[in-house]
C-alpha cells in the first residue's frame, strides 16, 4: 500500500484550518479556614452564588456566602481531607445531579452517587439541583386524585396530583408510615416516587428501603439518603436533589410523588450552616430566609398545563413537632406554604387508632376536587359525623344518661373509628375503600361487635371480590356510585350482613353447647 503525498497534505491542511485553540480558564483560590463542613476561601473574586467549586483533593463545594474579601463555601462530602492552604478551583457550573430512568430503583446520596452497592449509574442526563418553580401560567388546577390507599386520608383529606400535603406530628406517631404506604400504593400505576431521607438514622433508612423492596415498590422508586451521620451541607441539599430527580420526569409528562422526610432536620442543617457562616440569626436562631428555603422547594410541586405535557409532581413534606407544638416557627411556615396537612396525634396513636389522624386539625385545601365521584358521594358527611362523635364521646364520659338516638350515634361512631384503622404496608384499593366506608356510614356494621369490626370488614371485602365482583368492577370502571350501582351495593351489603349474623349465631350456639 502506497501513501500519496498530496492526499496526506490535504488532510493535514484541513486539520489545520479546522483547529480551534480551546483555552480552559479557572480561577484558583486558597483555603484560609476550614471546619464543621464549611471553608473560607480567598482569591475567588468572580465566584457566583450557588456555583460549584473543586478542592485539590477532588471534593465538591458550593459557594454559599459571597463576602468582601473571601467566599464562604459549604463542603459537599468529606471536609476532614481539606486543609488550610489547599487550592480551590471555580467550575463555572451550578450544582447538578444525574437524572433519568437509570436512577429508578437505586439508593443515592444528594450528589447522585450510588449507595446501594449495585455498581455505577450510567446516564448522560443531568439537571441543576435548584431550578425556578413553574409560574402561574404554566400550571393547571389539581383535579386528579393521587390514591394513598389509606381510608382515613383518601376519604377526609384527599391528595391530588400536583398538590403539597404536609404530614405533621410528634416523633413516633406514624408520619413515615403514611408516606411509605402511599408509595407502596402506587404499585402497578403510573407514578414515579422519590423518597428523600434527610437527617434520618441510617438504620431507619435501611429498614424503609427493605420495606419498599419487599413490597415491590423499588421498581418505580428512587431513594435519596442523607443520613444523620452525613455533614449538614448534604442534609441541606438532599430535598432539592430529590425535587430535581422528580422534575426530570414531570417535564416529560409523567406523574411523580416526592416525600421529604423530614424538613425539620433540613431546616436545622440550614441553621447550622448559616450560623457557622455568621449570618444573623432570627426567630429560634433560624436565619431570616428559612421560609424561602422551604417555599422555593415546595413551589416546585405542580400540575403542569397540557402544553407542557400535563406532568405532575406531588410533594409530601414531613415535619416533626415537639409536644404537639404546631404553632412553632418551622411548622407554621410549612403549613402556610402547603395545600393542607395531615396531623397525627400521639394520644390517638397510643390509644391504638392507627393511622392516628386528628380529623379536626387535618385538612386538604384541594378537597373534593382530588376525589373520585364515588368517594366524594359517600365521604361527604364522614368528617362531620366523626367530629360530632368526638364531641359526644367527651360528653358521654361525664356519665350522664343518654337517649336511644344519641347512644346509636355513639355506637356507630365507635365502629367507624374501628373501620378507619389500617395496618401498615396494607394500602386498600379505592373501590374497597368505597365499599368499606359505605357499609359503615349506612349502618350495615351496626350489629357487628366493636372488637370484630376489622375482621368483618376483611370478610366483607373478600365476599365482594369473590361473589359480587360485578358491583366492585362497576365502581372501578365508572369511578362513581350511580343509583343503579348503589342499589346493587345495598343488596350485596344486606346479603353479607344477614350471612354474617347467621354465622355468628351458629358459632355462639356451638360455643354454648
Amino acid at each position: 500500500m502506497k501513501f500519496k503525498a498530496d492526499e496526506i497534505a490535504s488532510v493535514i491542511q484541513k486539520e489545520i484550518e479546522d483547529f480551534k485553540g480551546q483555552v480552559q480558564t479557572a480561577e484558583v483560590g486558597r483555603v484560609i479556614e476550614v471546619g464543621d463542613g464549611i471553608a473560607r476561601v480567598v482569591g475567588l473574586s468572580s465566584a457566583m452564588s450557588g456555583e460549584m467549586v473543586e478542592f485539590s483533593n477532588g471534593t465538591t463545594g458550593l459557594c454559599f456566602n459571597l463576602e468582601e474579601n473571601s467566599v464562604g463555601i459549604i463542603i459537599l462530602g468529606d471536609y476532614l481531607g481539606i486543609q488550610e492552604g489547599d487550592e480551590v478551583k471555580t467550575t463555572g457550573q451550578l450544582l447538578s445531579i444525574p437524572v433519568g430512568e437509570a436512577m429508578i430503583g437505586r439508593v443515592v446520596d444528594p450528589l447522585g452517587n450510588p449507595l446501594d452497592g449495585k455498581g455505577p449509574i450510567v446516564t448522560d442526563q443531568r439537571r441543576p439541583v435548584e431550578t425556578p418553580a413553574p409560574g402561574v401560567a404554566e400550571r393547571q388546577p389539581v383535579k386528579q386524585p393521587l390514591q394513598t390507599g389509606i381510608k382515613a386520608v383518601d376519604s377526609m383529606t384527599p391528595i391530588g396530583r400536583g398538590q403539597r400535603e404536609l404530614i405533621i406530628g410528634d416523633r413516633k406517631t406514624g408520619k413515615t408510615a403514611v408516606a411509605v404506604d402511599t408509595i407502596i400504593n402506587q404499585k402497578g400505576g403510573d407514578v414515579i416516587c422519590v423518597y428523600v431521607a434527610c437527617g434520618q438514622r441510617a438504620s431507619t433508612v435501611a429498614a424503609i428501603v427493605e420495606a419498599l423492596t419487599a413490597n415491590g415498590a423499588m421498581d418505580y422508586s428512587i431513594v435519596v439518603a442523607a443520613s444523620a451521620s452525613d455533614p449538614a451541607p448534604m442534609q441541606y441539599i438532599a430535598p432539592y436533589a430529590g425535587a430535581a430527580l422528580a422534575e426530570h420526569f414531570m417535564y416529560q409528562g409523567k406523574h411523580t410523588l416526592c416525600v421529604y422526610d423530614d424538613l425539620t432536620k433540613q431546616a436545622q442543617a440550614y441553621r447550622q450552616l448559616s450560623l457557622l457562616m455568621r449570618r444573623p440569626p432570627g426567630r429560634e436562631a433560624y436565619p431570616g430566609d428559612v421560609f424561602y428555603c422551604h417555599s422555593r422547594l415546595l413551589e416546585r410541586a405542580a400540575k403542569l398545563n397540557d402544553e407542557l405535557g400535563g406532568g405532575s409532581m406531588t410533594a409530601l413534606p414531613i415535619i416533626e413537632t415537639l409536644e404537639g407544638e404546631v404553632s412553632a416557627y418551622i411548622p407554621t411556615n410549612v403549613i402556610s406554604i402547603t395545600d393542607g396537612q395531615i396531623y397525627l396525634e400521639p394520644d390517638l396513636f397510643f390509644a391504638g387508632v392507627r393511622p392516628a389522624i386528628n380529623v379536626g386539625i387535618s385538612v386538604s385545601r384541594v378537597g373534593g376536587n382530588a376525589q373520585t365521584k364515588a368517594m366524594k358521594k359517600i365521604a361527604g358527611s364522614l368528617r362531620l359525623d366523626l367530629a360530632a362523635f368526638r364531641e359526644l364521646e367527651a360528653f358521654a364520659q361525664l356519665g350522664t344518661e343518654l337517649d336511644a338516638a344519641t347512644q346509636k350515634q355513639l355506637d356507630r361512631g365507635y365502629r367507624m373509628v374501628e373501620l378507619l384503622k389500617q395496618p401498615q404496608y396494607d394500602p386498600l384499593h379505592f373501590a374497597d375503600q368505597v365499599i368499606s366506608i359505605y357499609a359503615g356510614t349506612k349502618g350495615y356494621m351496626d350489629e357487628v361487635p366493636v372488637p370484630e369490626v376489622a375482621a368483618a370488614e376483611k370478610q366483607l371485602l373478600q365476599f365482594m371480590r369473590d361473589e359480587k365482583s360485578e358491583v366492585r368492577n362497576a365502581i372501578i370502571q365508572s369511578q362513581e356510585l350511580s343509583s343503579d350501582t348503589e342499589e346493587k351495593l345495598k343488596a350485596a351489603l344486606s346479603e353479607f350482613a344477614t350471612r354474617y349474623a347467621a354465622t355468628n349465631a351458629k358459632e355462639a350456639a356451638t360455643a354454648s353447647a
